[in-house]
């Protein structure tokens, strides 16, 4: 009994640590952007992850959560539109005093939400910044927000792939589609399931990707586990995501239009086939990319 005690205590402990986020000591001359390249994340997310805004300074042996990366939460952030509220007719919600420390990754983590369906729930957009006593809705009573678990801070090293690499990605239906507008020309589309849902656009080696819906870059550089990444959003709203780019031919704040060149196409790290990822979100959830709109 003793024993099975002690194993599930090392487990709880295991699990803890495993899931904490991490945290790193500013350096003399860090920046929020120097700080967001190194670990593949935006600064949107940095900043969010940290309750801060464009104004404040970093110190030295000042210490940031680095949250954990996720392409939905970064394009939903990458927005500058206003996210509408949520009905809150069809979502049991309850309020929550916002305490000192409180972020709004915190406050979603421990809620079982994510920051950007947080955001649009109480009506704000990406650029808010908490404030104590301020009140909000939130889908179920809110806990203490757990504190980050200081871990010591390695750089990030993107795996080496060989040829006996797995793919743990899951694939659904592979299929072509020649009525649609795509970012690269006649490719073979597969569907990718999961946490994150998009296509796979087989292509040529170094094939031009285009924009298939104009509107404004918001991002542009690597984005963990997606390699070269591309953020446009459109006058609506929607930000369409290129990514596994091989190289990138426009930067953040270019309006681009239909058809306009972006970049070309990249080669898959465990195919080694070209190919790139093509996804597109609403308010950080993604959607079928064959019915978002184009022109």
């Amino acid at each position: 009994m003793k024993i099975l005690r002690k194993a599930l205590i090392i487990l709880l402990f295991s699990s803890s640590f495993l899931f904490a986020d991490e945290v790193y000591q500013v350096q003399k001359g860090d920046t929020l952007y120097s700080i967001s390249r190194k670990y593949q994340i935006t600064v949107a997310e940095l900043r969010t992850a940290n309750n801060l805004n464009d104004n404040d300074v970093l110190k030295a042996g000042q210490k940031l959560v680095i949250p954990t990366a996720d392409i939905g939460t970064a394009a939903a952030l990458s927005s500058t539109n206003k996210s509408e509220a949520s009905n809150s007719a069809k979502t049991e919600t309850s309020v929550y005093v916002v305490q000192k420390g409180d972020t709004f990754y915190s406050l979603a983590r421990n809620n079982g939400m994510t920051v950007p369906e947080l955001l649009s729930l109480n009506g704000l957009d990406s650029n808010a910044v908490l404030k104590v006593g301020q009140k909000l809705k939130i889908r179920k009573a809110a806990s203490t927000p757990e504190k980050a678990t200081e871990i010591s801070v390695k750089p990030v090293v993107e795996p080496k792939l060989t040829e006996k690499t797995p793919d743990t990605r899951t694939y659904g239906v592979t299929t072509t589609d020649s009525s649609t507008s795509w970012p690269v020309k006649n490719p073979k589309i597969t569907y990718i399931n999961g946490k994150v849902s998009g296509v796979q656009l087989a292509c040529l080696s170094n094939e031009t990707v285009v924009a298939v819906r104009e509107g404004t870059v918001m991002y542009v550089g690597l984005y963990r586990g997606f390699g070269q990444v591309l953020f446009v959003q459109s006058k609506t709203g929607l930000i369409y995501a290129y990514t596994g780019l091989g190289s990138v031919s426009v930067k953040k704040g270019d309006y681009v239009t239909f058809g306009t060149s972006v970049g070309t196409a990249g080669v898959d790290s465990i195919k080694g086939t070209p190919q790139i990822t093509f996804m597109v979100f609403q308010n950080g959830k993604a959607m079928d990319p064959a019915k978002a709109p184009r022109g």
